[in-house]
């Protein structure tokens, strides 16, 4: 596990609104990116400093105190070794919980999601980079915007919720995730792997009781369930005519031929972010 270009990025942001102060990694990170990389967001700071484990560089560039860090196994000299399929016994809390690439790993992901909140104080923010599209076999999971709006949202004890997807191929820009409304359903199809990047604040206990996929709960909860089920039929479902051998062919010989478009700007729930821009407006 390390910390590449999309996840330095990512600490950029975070730490420009705040310094990480007491922070856990959830796997101990190693430092994955490219040294020509920090030394253009840190021209004052020599890159060697940083090989090796993370916790050097989340201390010196990104207002990190104390690093812990858990893991399932010491292979890695991990301070807290446990398994997160399991509830934590007695965790210390954390200003900031970094998982860039952990909870793919296990198998159960509700009690994941809830150690990441038992680790994290009040006021303090969760971190996640976690495979999205075409990684298929990286790990147990893969992840959509959905499970992170639904999960740290007001309602559940959270805030300032930000979902971002970014292209694997392309360092400079990510592409923000607006939080689905009125039975909306965000698909987000791609020819190449997508990262899904999550950061939330928390501003109490975080809930995980009732966490439901949003345009079910918007049918469940209208008070015409008939009614909203037409209006969110259009971004969930599309029925297609069968379509014949022969433009089926065609079909298929022109997408080999055209080149493939990662990310478009005309999906109505994603705004295209210059990265460096996003974090110089933090």
């Amino acid at each position: 596990m390390g910390i590449d270009v999309h996840g330095f990025n990512l600490l950029r942001l975070a730490a420009a609104r705040q310094a990480l102060g007491r922070t856990v990694m959830i796997g101990r990170q190693g430092v994955d990116t490219p040294a020509d990389v920090i030394r253009a967001a840190f021209p004052n700071e020599d890159p060697a400093r940083f090989s090796g484990y993370a916790e050097p560089m989340l201390q010196t560039l990104f207002g990190a105190t104390d690093v812990h860090s858990y893991d399932n196994s010491a292979y890695e000299g991990a301070s807290h070794i446990a398994d997160f399929n399991k509830p934590l016994a007695d965790p210390d809390t954390y200003d900031t919980v970094i998982d860039f690439g952990t909870l793919e790993h296990v198998f159960d992901v509700r009690q994941a999601f809830a150690n990441c909140a038992a680790l994290c104080a009040s006021d303090g923010c969760i971190l996640h980079l976690l495979p999205a599209n075409n990684q298929c076999g990286h790990g147990f999971w893969q992840f959509s915007p959905e499970v992170f709006f639904s999960l740290y949202s007001e309602a559940n004890g959270c805030t300032d919720t930000r979902v971002f997807m970014a292209d694997l191929s392309d360092e400079a820009v990510w592409w923000e995730v607006t939080c689905p409304t009125d039975g909306a359903r965000v698909n987000i199809t791609s020819s190449g792997p997508l990262y899904v990047l999550a950061m939330t604040r928390k501003t109490g206990d975080l809930r995980l009781e009732d966490v439901q996929q949003s345009d079910y709960a918007h049918v469940w909860n209208a008070e015409d369930g008939a009614q909203a089920a037409t209006q969110s039929t259009p971004h969930s479902i599309k029925v297609r005519r069968p379509v014949p051998a022969p433009i089926r062919a065609a079909r298929t010989w022109m997408k080999r031929l055209k080149p493939k478009n990662r990310m478009t700007t005309a999906h109505p729930f994603l705004t295209r972010r210059d990265v460096e821009r996003l974090i110089r407006s933090a």
